[in-house]
């Protein structure tokens, strides 16, 4: 049972992932489970996974509801690529459980660096505002969607960073709006992973609705920023130097781990 201080701590912390979720539609889950274990003293890895997951799902979608208001959802391309995704994580997820988990950390950092250089390259391409997902299109927002599930389930972290480069490469949409329509994505994936963990009794329900909570508040300031700088053409240069922080953090652990075991 966790004491009222460590409840305080993940209201703090779904403040931060709400946020961040608002802003950039990514990094949910990286640090929902570090800030779970360390921050709020979750003994079990497995139920600071499974509460995360719910968490972030909920904070994601209410993201997703500030982000349709603002009028930056796509739809139809969100469903599509979110029902391809799902497929690919679950074909992703059990490829990677053969697979050693900081090696696999290591190369999923990585791939985020590409992904950051790809989006800094790309950052004064402001998008095509009236994208849509058509017949034509549709194969290649399906592909997208179908390899993030794969990459995302086979690393087991991080859809959100890559669910927006892919949107933006498979549509051309501005990142404002792949940053919405990201989060139809991340909460479809994180209520899978939740139902999952909630079947095997692995999720800590008063910690994820204090959690959830704060998440609500931090998503609204997130979102509100996320308009701002996507106006100043600055939002794209954000989402890449969060992606370099994340990855050369993911780079030390597993290397770290990899060199020097327990």
């Amino acid at each position: 049972m966790l004491d009222t201080t460590q409840y305080v701590l993940g209201a703090l912390s779904g403040l931060l992932v709400g946020f961040t979720l608002g802003l950039v539609g990514g990094g949910g889950s990286i640090l929902a489970v570090p800030l779970m274990v360390y921050l709020v003293g979750v003994a079990s890895p497995h139920v600071a996974i499974g509460t995360s997951a719910l968490a972030v799902a909920v904070n994601a979608a209410t993201g997703l509801a500030s982000h349709a208001r603002a009028g930056t959802v796509k739809w139809r391309c969100g469903l599509m690529y979110a029902s391809a995704g799902i497929l690919g994580a679950l074909a992703g997820s059990t490829a990677g459980k053969s697979f050693d988990g900081h090696k696999l950390l290591f190369l999923f950092a990585i791939v985020m660096i590409v992904v950051g250089i790809v989006m800094l390259r790309g950052r004064k391409d402001k998008g095509i505002e009236c994208a849509e997902c058509t017949r034509e299109n549709a194969p290649k927002v399906l592909g997208y969607g179908l390899g993030t599930g794969i990459f995302s389930g086979f690393f087991g972290i991080g859809g959100g960073f890559l669910i927006v480069p892919g949107l933006v490469a498979s549509t051309r949409m501005p990142i404002i709006n792949a940053v919405g329509t990201s989060l139809i994505a991340v909460t479809a994936f994180g209520l899978t992973t939740a139902a999952n963990y909630a079947w095997s009794g692995l999720i800590d329900w008063p910690l994820a609705g204090v959690f959830i909570a704060g998440g609500i508040v931090g998503g609204f300031g997130g979102t509100a920023l996320a308009g701002r700088l996507s106006g100043k053409g600055m939002l794209t240069t954000v989402f890449a130097g969060l992606i370099f922080v994340v990855a050369a953090y993911m780079l030390w652990q597993s290397a770290s781990a990899l060199m020097w075991p327990k």
